[in-house]
This record gives structure tokens, C-alpha cells and sequence, in this order.
């Protein structure tokens, strides 16, 4: 057995040893610090300058650092030795990778503690979006901001853009005057629009969290330590809307431990942004697609925080075992809406949350129902389905609910504390799991344990949420089938919550007359919710209700946030009848876009 036991840990440790999403030899040796010196020419659209990497040396006879790259140009690249020369070092790339970008090889003579790689970024780089003023929320001047996740950061940045490693960092970041620059990091050097600008983080983060952003933007206080960098246009809708972020700390902290950032501020950037929100620390980057006025999707915001934690404290050593972060993150997100906002809040979000797991369940190949999934030979991007967030944030709830919370918060309180700054893998937590909490098979037995990890789909053991209010939701919608009347349809009440789940009934049972009678009703193809529109619009397209196709084109040029934009765009691929109006929509939608969403819109229109 103690055989068995050791060759287990050897295999975990030669996994976790190795990213096949990174070409660095992290192993023989690291960066801990990184310095950045750039500018950001909008003209060109590229950032130009250095960054200067402090080597961890961790074998003796290793005399090369192979960092990843994609699309940069390198001009030069020079090493300090221990007595502080500075020598020229010849560099080379490897062959290019589909999904990966290239290697950047750099030999060395002796370990020098210090290299510096000059080098520009290519204005289609994958990790930026170049906007012009027009493009921009105010339309008076340009914006630039980064999203590096999953491993973006190396089309900015040659450096180890893998989760496994961790470092910290310092900025300098010039800019046009009349802009500022944002990073996630310490901001407090950065008073004044200036065009100059410094930045530090202390504390070690993956490379995958090291975010900028350049625009015409603006600061609000929220409270002492949270607030909002913002167009004109955002500040204080976003301000008013996201007014319960200090609270939503403080039911965090409560929970899970001291916040360990400092201050907690929200960028809100244009409506190109591809996701909801990104966990970039100090400084979430936030959609201007939840800024509903009536905080109906304010659990983004939760999200976000809750990444403090879950993600950016402890974090997922590779992108097979993404569920390491976006499960924790969305069981501790659900937490704070509980809190927040009540428990009936919180169990329709949760609800509706295990409805689109589902519906991503029936479309994933079986392998990728698992926990752990190996993307291996495939693009780390495809990782981030409903799968580790919701099916990770299902198997924390069945563990909640066996041991009740006086035993479970204890337990993953002390997890983010005894991990912290460190990198995880689902082994390394099971080993923790057995020495501090499975220590009773008859509560939760290992072979439970094991079915949700590592089959697919989900376990037996799982156990539906039910709301009530869905069910009046139900039996309003199936009395108004029957009469014909909108008015059996008492609407005044419900929350988004109730109006998404209305909207998920209708395709399987409503034809084009009734859909005429609903967006007569009650206006859902002008919705000016996100959420809402993009769930109507599914319906229209799926029962051919030509209607609403004006409202959708507008809604596709203005939104570029993947979970609205690309679902669309594949109903419409599916659909004879819209495929070449959807492929000049895109054409004239598609510079709006950030390349993250132009990549995934050109596979669903076969444009590559």
C-alpha cells in the first residue's frame, strides 16, 4: 500500500510539474518578479518597451529560460550578471502552436539574476483590444484594456503564462495625457491624469491576473476601500448599482478570512468587454451589461469578489482543474447573495444556474462533464463552460448540506488560509479533505466524492434546487396558454429571476402568435436588460419570430460579451433562412469586438 501511496504522489507531482499550456521550464527556473516599463501608442496600437524578470535559479546546470509569447516582436534582450554588467543574450522562438503562440528561448552564460526583454506588442493581440473614440462608451477618446486569461497575458508580455507560477510586480505605464491607466494593482501613486503612471503589486499572482487599462476614465468612492473607475457615461450609474459591494466584503470576510487585497475598486469598460466580469485583484473589470438599474445582476459583482479568495488567493495549477477556481467562486458568490439579498434570491439564482448546466450537459461530449477535464492538444478557452462553475459549485453545496455549515465554513475558511498564494490541484485538496473533513464514511464517503470529480455528468447524489415561486411562475404560464388572457400573467412582482425562467419555458411550448402577444405585452424585445434580452431573443430565433430580428441587430453591434453574442450567433449559423444575413451583420459588428469573441464568432460561421 505505502508503494501504491508513493508512486500516487510522484504522478501528482510530475503533473503538477508540467503546464501543457506553457512552453516555460518553470521548473528549473522562475520569475518571482517582474517589472514593466511601456507605452501605449494608440496610432500603432501596440505597447512598446521592456520588462525586466528577476530569476529564481532552481537547477544548477540550467543555463536557458524559455518564457511564452505570441505575436511579439523581441528587439532586444540583455541579462545583468551578479555584479551588475549588463550583457547582450542571443534569443530564439520555437516552431508556432495553433493555440499557444511560440516559445521564447534565451540562453545564458552563467545564471544572471536579471534579464530585460525589449519588444512590442502586434495590434492583433490576443490579450488587447485597441478601441478607437468612436468604439469607446463617450466617444471622445480611444480605450485599451487587457484580458490575459487564460493564457493571453503572453501576447503582451513574454513571460511564464502559466497558473502554476506566481510573482509580483511593478509598472510604469506612459500614455496619451488626456488618459488614464488603470492596472490590477495599487493604484494610489496615480492622482492626476498625467500621461505617467506607476503601479506595484506585492503580493504573488499568476500571470493570467496581470491586467491593464488605458481610457478617458474617472474615480467614485463607494466607501473607504471600494469604488469605481468609470467613463463619464458609467460613474454613477455603476456607482448606484453596485452601492452593496462594501457590504458584500464584509459578509466575505466574515465568512472565509481577513480580504487580502487592500482596496476593492471596479473598472467598468465598454460594452466590447467578452465577459461578464474578470477577477483581475484590486480592481475587477466589469461589463457595463449589468449595470441594469435595479441591481438585478449585482451576483456578478459577488462573483468577483468572491474570486478574491477562491482563484486569485488559492488557484487552479492548471486549466485542466479550472473548477478549483469557478466552483469555490460560485458557491461563495451564492453565499454573499444569501446574505446580501436573502435566501429565496439566492436559490433562484442557483436554480437557474443548474438549468444552464444542464442545457450545456446535453450539448458537451461526456469527457468534458468530468471536473477534470484534460485540454490538453486543445485551447485552454474551452474550459470555461457551466461545467466547473456550476457542476464545481454543486459538489461544495452536497458537502454544505452533509456536514451542515457549523462543520463546512470552518473547513473552507481554514482552506483559503492554509493555501493561500499557492497553487492547487484537485489531488492536493483530497489529501486535505481526508485530514480535515472526511473523517466519517457514513456522512460522506470517499467513492461520493470520487463520482463527482471524476465522472461525468452529475453525481446521484445530486439534488435539484426547487423554488416555489418558479412554480407560480409555471402556473401562470400554463393558464394564460390556456385562455389566451395576458392578463393571467401577474407580473408585477417578479424579479429577472422569475422573468428568465419564464422566458426558458417558452420555446417547448409557445407559437409565433403568442410570442406576437407577450413582446406586444410587455416590450421583451427591447429589453434593456442584457440577461433578458439575450434569453427572448433565443426563443425568437427558435420559433422564427421575425419581429424581434431588428432588435437583435442592434443588440449585436452594440454588446460584445461572449455569453450573449456567440449563442446567438449560432442560432443564427443553424437557421438557412438567417445564416447570410448574420455572416454581414457580423462583418459590420466584428471591429466592435474583442478578439477573444471574433475568434469564437468565426468557428461558429465556419469563417476560419
Amino acid at each position: 500500500m505505502r508503494v501504491v501511496l508513493l508512486l500516487l504522489v510522484l504522478f501528482c507531482a510530475r503533473v503538477q510539474a508540467t503546464d501543457p499550456h506553457s512552453f516555460s521550464n518553470f521548473t528549473l527556473v522562475s520569475h518571482p518578479e517582474l517589472k514593466l516599463d511601456l507605452t501605449a501608442d494608440f496610432d500603432k496600437q501596440q505597447l512598446q518597451g521592456f520588462v525586466e524578470l528577476k530569476l529564481d535559479w532552481h537547477y544548477p546546470d540550467a543555463r536557458q529560460l524559455v518564457l511564452d509569447s505570441r505575436d511579439l516582436t523581441i528587439e532586444n534582450v540583455v541579462g545583468q550578471s551578479a555584479e551588475g554588467r549588463w550583457h547582450r543574450l542571443s534569443h530564439s522562438f520555437g516552431d508556432k502552436s495553433r493555440y499557444h503562440g511560440q516559445a521564447l528561448l534565451i540562453e545564458f552564460p552563467a545564471q544572471f539574476p536579471v534579464v530585460r526583454i525589449y519588444y512590442h506588442t502586434s495590434p492583433q493581440a490576443s490579450g488587447l483590444q485597441w478601441l478607437t473614440k468612436e468604439q469607446s462608451s463617450e466617444k471622445q477618446q480611444p480605450f485599451m484594456y487587457s484580458q490575459s486569461q487564460s493564457i493571453h497575458a503572453r501576447s503582451w508580455i513574454p513571460l511564464q503564462d502559466t497558473p502554476a507560477v506566481r510573482l509580483n510586480y511593478q509598472a510604469r505605464i506612459r500614455t496619451p495625457k488626456q488618459l488614464l491607466a488603470v492596472m490590477g494593482a495599487d493604484n494610489s501613486a496615480n492622482t492626476e491624469k498625467d500621461g505617467d503612471y506607476f503601479f506595484r503589486m506585492p503580493q504573488a499572482i499568476p500571470a493570467y491576473l496581470i491586467a491593464l487599462a488605458i481610457g478617458d476614465l474617472e474615480f467614485k468612492a463607494m466607501s473607504e476601500r471600494t469604488g469605481v473607475y468609470a467613463e463619464k457615461v458609467w460613474l454613477d450609474k455603476a456607482v448606484a448599482e453596485f452601492s452593496d459591494t462594501e457590504q458584500m466584503m464584509q459578509v466575505a470576510t466574515a465568512l472565509y478570512g481577513d480580504y487580502p487585497w487592500g482596496r476593492y475598486d471596479l473598472l467598468i469598460l465598454p460594452a466590447s468587454f467578452p465577459f461578464g466580469g474578470m477577477e483581475n485583484p484590486r480592481l475587477s473589470f466589469i461589463t457595463p451589461t449589468v449595470i441594469a438599474g435595479d441591481k438585478s445582476l449585482v451576483s456578478l459583482i459577488a462573483h468577483e469578489l468572491a474570486h478574491s479568495w477562491s482563484g486569485n488567493l488559492v488557484t487552479n495549477g492548471s486549466w485542466h482543474e479550472l473548477w478549483l477556481n469557478e466552483g469555490f467562486t460560485n458557491y461563495v458568490e451564492n453565499r454573499i447573495m444569501e446574505q446580501v439579498f436573502g435566501p429565496e434570491r439566492a436559490l433562484l439564482e442557483r436554480q437557474l444556474s443548474v438549468q444552464d448546466l444542464e442545457n450545456d450537459l446535453l450539448q458537451l461530449d461526456a469527457k468534458d462533464t468530468l471536473l477534470i477535464t484534460d485540454y490538453t492538444g486543445r485551447d485552454p478557452d474551452e474550459a470555461f463552460t457551466q461545467v466547473p462553475y456550476i457542476k464545481g459549485m454543486l459538489f461544495l453545496q452536497f458537502l454544505e448540506q452533509r456536514f451542515g455549515r457549523a462543520v463546512f465554513d470552518p473547513f473552507l475558511k481554514n482552506y483559503f488560509q492554509t493555501f493561500a498564494f499557492q497553487s492547487m490541484d484537485t489531488e492536493k485538496f483530497l489529501r486535505y479533505m481526508r485530514k480535515t473533513l472526511l473523517n466519517d464514511p457514513d456522512i460522506v464517503s470517499m467513492g461520493e466524492v470520487l463520482e463527482w470529480l471524476y465522472q461525468p455528468g452529475l453525481a446521484g447524489t445530486f439534488v435539484a434546487p426547487e423554488s416555489d415561486a418558479f412554480k407560480q411562475v409555471d402556473l401562470q404560464l400554463e393558464l394564460w396558454q390556456k385562455t389566451g388572457n395576458l392578463a393571467e400573467l401577474q407580473t408585477n412582482s417578479w424579479s429577472i429571476h422569475h422573468w428568465l425562467h419564464f422566458i426558458g419555458q417558452l420555446a417547448a411550448t409557445v407559437d409565433i402568435a403568442q410570442l406576437q402577444q407577450l413582446d406586444q405585452g410587455f416590450g421583451l424585445s427591447q429589453s434593456k436588460n442584457a440577461e433578458v434580452a439575450t434569453a427572448w431573443f433565443k426563443v425568437a430565433l427558435a420559433k422564427n419570430y421575425s419581429k424581434a430580428i431588428p432588435a437583435l441587430e442592434q443588440f449585436l453591434l452594440k454588446v460584445g460579451r461572449r455569453k450573449f453574442v456567440v449563442p446567438l450567433y449560432l442560432q443564427l449559423s443553424q437557421n438557412p433562412e438567417y445564416l447570410e444575413w448574420a455572416k454581414n451583420l457580423y462583418q459590420k459588428a466584428r471591429p466592435g469586438y474583442h478578439p477573444l469573441t471574433q475568434s469564437a464568432v468565426d468557428k461558429v460561421l465556419k469563417l476560419n
